[in-house]
């Protein structure tokens, strides 16, 4: 691979402004946050008709996301450890290329209508790019800002959440264009965000720095207030693996996630169908692109948070909150306060994924941060999975036994309320890491 790309080349030079890292992360977050408004290409997949007539289902067409956020968990813990030994600018490029080639490998399931094809390139293929695109700024961000990590990651994570709303304007009006230019509208679009998305993220694998050994903000003395679960030792990623407090965390995350994409992923879908008349297509869009800002905004704001009153009281609002909008959402008569509810779950949704890197930070030191965090984000595999089968499971039942789709929500949205519960109990059991799962050197591992 190019030379350029190794870690050795991306060291920072003595006066660089840390504060120009968080843009790059940003560049690949950002790209790679499209996946978020997969919700927008749902209805025109459905309507894809094969040569003999037949058409795709529902749970077929959702299996797609599930893939792709299934492999972008598997790859992130894969990958984990090459990537603290190659540095974030050759896993950036890697994310770059595969999430772009994903896209255009699933443009021809598209134009072929094959199924498996699609799930190969947006699921499999981008999938690998998703993860690796996801861990590659986090150990960097928090070695350059130790004394925030949670507004650090915040900054860069809050990038994935705001994805939607680039992707889904920019989806809807692509495809919107070739349909009108003659071309097969899901290909077209999918081929040319492939392309731009790929440009796009050459910015941060080209601005990305790593912080030399040793440095430290000017001024910073290491907080190891033990009552805020803060450690100044450190843990080592397969020692992590094997403690309580990874899985309790592990189940923290999947319980918020596996409720969060129950509305992302089907977002677009499900206003229409509970406010059946009121809101078009163009305006569910919309609604993508509001969920989009909260998601984006809230892991800014809750990641920021956190550094003040800690992650562990962070994550009760999430379940305590959450657990009470989840169970009104349904029963909301209005689009406006619906679309308010909504956006403020997604709010605690993507706030649960920008605090995360920061909990483990707290918990296992940053020796082996990236690593740790790829392992936990097999959380968001499973979730991937489970959210959407609970919800397409559900509608898939309805529409066989001929039930309008809307008298489905409130059983689905109330099964996210429990899980919110169970992630409760989860983060009440987590405890400061004990002594003897401590590694006996000082943290100066590689980025």
């Amino acid at each position: 691979m190019l030379p350029f790309l190794d870690r050795e080349h991306s060291i920072a030079k003595p006066g660089f402004s840390r504060w120009l890292v968080p843009p790059a992360a940003l560049a690949i977050h950002l790209s790679i946050g499209q996946v978020y408004a997969f919700s927008v290409f749902k209805n025109p997949l459905l309507a894809l008709k094969d040569a003999d007539g037949s058409a795709w289902s529902l749970k077929e067409v959702g299996y797609i996301f599930s893939i792709a956020i299934a492999v972008l968990g598997l790859s992130a813990a894969v990958f984990g450890k090459w990537l603290e030994k190659e540095g974030p600018r050759k896993a950036m490029f890697v994310s770059a290329t595969c999430f772009s080639v994903g896209f255009i490998v699933a443009a021809g399931g598209a134009v072929w209508h094959s199924l498996p094809l699609i799930y190969l390139g947006y699921g499999v293929i981008g999938g690998v790019g998703l993860g690796v695109g996801y861990i590659s700024p986090v150990k960097t961000l928090i070695r350059w800002f130790p004394d925030r990590p949670g507004l650090a990651t915040g900054l860069a994570i809050m990038g994935f959440g705001g994805g939607a709303m680039i992707g889904s304007p920019l989806g809807t009006r692509l495809m919107a264009f070739y349909k009108i230019s003659g071309y097969q509208p899901i290909a077209a679009a999918w081929i040319t965000m492939g392309i731009l998305y790929f440009i796009f993220m050459m910015f941060g694998v080209f601005t990305i720095r790593v912080p030399q050994e040793g440095w430290k903000p000017a001024g910073w003395v290491p907080n190891t207030n033990k009552s805020a679960l803060i450690s100044s030792h450190n843990v080592e990623v397969n020692t992590a693996f094997g403690t309580p407090q990874f899985w309790l965390v592990w189940v923290v995350l999947c319980m918020n996630v596996t409720a969060g994409i129950g509305i992302l992923e089907q977002a677009s879908p499900m206003i229409q169908d509970l406010f059946k008349g009121h809101v078009s297509p163009t305006a569910a869009a919309g609604f993508v692109g509001v969920l989009s800002l909260f998601n984006m905004g809230g892991r800014f704001f809750w990641a920021s948070t956190s550094d003040y009153i800690g992650r562990k009281p962070t994550y009760m609002i999430f379940f305590v909150a959450g657990a009470v909008l989840y169970w009104l959402l349904p029963h909301l008569g209005s689009v406006p306060l619906f679309v308010l509810v909504a956006g403020l779950l997604l709010s605690m949704y993507g706030g649960g994924f920008s605090t995360i890197p920061a909990y483990l930070k707290d918990l296992f030191g940053d020796y082996n941060v990236s690593a740790i965090h790829g392992r936990l984000l097999t959380s968001w595999s499973v979730a991937g999975i489970v959210g959407p089968l609970i919800v397409n499971g559900i509608l898939d039942h309805y529409v066989a036994q001929h039930i309008p789709k809307d008298q489905a929500y409130p059983i689905i949205l109330h099964i996210m309320a429990g899980l919110l519960v169970v992630g409760f109990l989860a983060n009440l059991l987590i405890r400061p890491v004990a002594e003897g799962y401590w590694i006996k050197m000082p943290a100066t591992a590689k980025v």
